[in-house]
């Protein structure tokens, strides 16, 4: 049979015959010979796991191009804002069909551009085909939205 006098961690010899489960008295004792032979398997799988991972240093020095490819679908909100205003909840239930409210924004002034709420360009009101569109004429360059941020 195996040695029971071996210490934690060092590796049991295991009887073939036992590990089959040939002539195990116990079946309890075919669960620890396969969980042994699983963790001694461990070693070899890990092996051959290196080869299908790229080391990190070569993932890096792939170009950003494919970096950017991978973001392209996620979908993200857009808004346009005309202008902002703070009104009394009393005042806004008092809202009805053809209310005016006054914006903040006046007119012929540059609309905001927000992507996420954040602020990325700015433009003037377009209509085509009946649908309104925004015509962009001014950039957030990312050093002003980073500018922006820290205030």
């Amino acid at each position: 049979m195996s040695d029971l006098n071996a210490t934690p961690g060092s590796e049991m010899p295991l009887d073939p015959q036992f590990a089959a489960g040939e002539g195990a008295a116990d079946p309890a004792m075919d669960d620890w010979a396969s969980a042994l032979a699983e963790q001694n398997n461990v070693g070899e799988v890990n092996h051959a796991a290196a080869g299908v991972f790229q080391p990190l240093s070569k993932v890096a020095a792939n170009s950003t191009r494919n970096d950017i490819d991978m973001i392209l679908d996620i979908p993200v909100q857009m808004t346009v804002e005309l202008g902002r205003t703070k009104i009394a909840i009393r005042n806004l239930l008092q809202l009805a069909q053809g209310s005016v409210v006054e914006l903040d924004g006046l007119a012929g002034e540059p609309m905001d551009v927000l992507v996420n709420g954040c602020l990325i360009a700015q433009g003037e009101v377009v209509v085509v085909n009946d649908k309104f569109g925004i015509r962009l004429t001014d950039i957030i360059t990312p050093s002003e939205r980073i500018r922006k941020l820290n205030r």
